[in-house]
């Protein structure tokens, strides 16, 4: 495996937002990354500065932040050309690994601002480093910690400055070293490019739930009207469920239903409604076991949307 742990910064417009380039809301202006072997051991490092050339002044926050002056970014050179030889550093068939969902992201949406080749095809699956971090030490709390925070609680040395793009990814490629084996299998899924059709949507077991990412809708309607959205077969035999509580929802976004297999027992399915890069509906699903108290109190949740929907149609 040729593990690549990626970070970014980037620059937005200094005014409103509501006024940046179409298409490219944060330019990109320092790539940073380490790689590492099978074995976790750091091989190889990259960092290279990148001269904007969209957003020419400094966002005041991003200076702050990452203690970057314009005048130093001059001296480095176009994204185009720091791309296709970071592209070279990472060799075949990278693995990346990121603190956070965003700087894969965020990679292809300025990749795609100037008209190069996509990483992929469809999703790329990833390491969220951030995830993994709260999945093995810090399940509890239910929070995302910042990697200064995540770094202190692990007690690794802070021999380099934060907040700059190499200093970052190293500090990441540490964490990700202390994570244990069974929690590396918790991958994520990058969505800038969907599923192109129901041949490649992903479905994916994991050790306590079951993931469904699918491909593109035209809206909403034809979202929930699929029959794979829908189903609610059982994920580890595949057998037919008994409801226990219908679908339902509670913002229109989410959407929640019980079933109960008669080997496995009750089975919560979720289904996510979220937007494409190009407008298009798709849907993430998941689905996983639970007792028979949360889904009471699933059961009442449904309760109380049906009792308020009713009190509106009434007003």
């Amino acid at each position: 495996m040729n593990y690549v742990i990626l970070d970014l910064e980037w620059n937005q417009y200094s005014g409103n937002p509501a006024y940046s380039e179409p298409g490219l809301p944060f330019e990109i202006i320092e790539i940073g990354a380490v790689r590492l072997s099978d074995g976790l051991e750091m091989v190889s490092e990259f960092s290279r500065l990148i001269r904007p050339q969209v957003y020419t002044r400094m966002h005041s926050i991003t200076g702050r932040l990452i203690h970057l002056q314009m005048q130093q970014l001059q001296s480095g050179d176009p994204f185009v050309d720091v791309y296709e030889d970071f592209k070279a550093w990472c060799g075949e068939e990278p693995f990346f690994c990121t603190w956070g969902s965003q700087d894969l992201t965020e990679l292809q949406r300025n990749m795609r601002y100037y008209d190069l080749a996509p990483l992929s095809g469809g999703p790329i699956a990833y390491l969220d480093v951030q995830k993994l971090f709260a999945i093995a030490f810090d399940a509890e709390s239910r929070q995302r910690r910042n990697l200064e925070e995540a770094v202190d609680m692990l007690g690794i040395p802070k021999d380099i400055p934060f907040h700059r793009a190499f200093s970052d990814a190293y500090y990441t490629a540490l964490i990700l070293k202390k994570i244990p084996n069974e929690v590396m299998a918790h991958c994520s899924y990058d969505v800038f490019h969907l599923p192109v059709d129901r041949d490649h949507e992903i479905h994916t077991v994991f050790d306590d739930h079951y993931k469904y990412v699918s491909r593109g809708f035209a809206d909403k309607n034809h979202a929930l009207g699929d029959r794979e959205v829908r189903s609610t077969k059982c994920y580890l035999c595949g057998s037919s469920t008994q409801k226990q509580v219908k679908w339902f929802t509670t913002n229109n976004r989410h959407y929640l239903a019980v079933n109960k297999c008669p080997e496995h027992g009750l089975m919560k399915s979720k289904v996510r409604l979220r937007k494409s890069e190009d407008g298009q509906v798709y849907v993430v699903k998941t689905q996983k076991f639970i007792d028979n108290k949360e889904m009471q109190a699933l059961r009442r949740k449904r309760e109380h949307v049906k009792y308020q929907q009713s009190k509106e149609i009434k007003a």
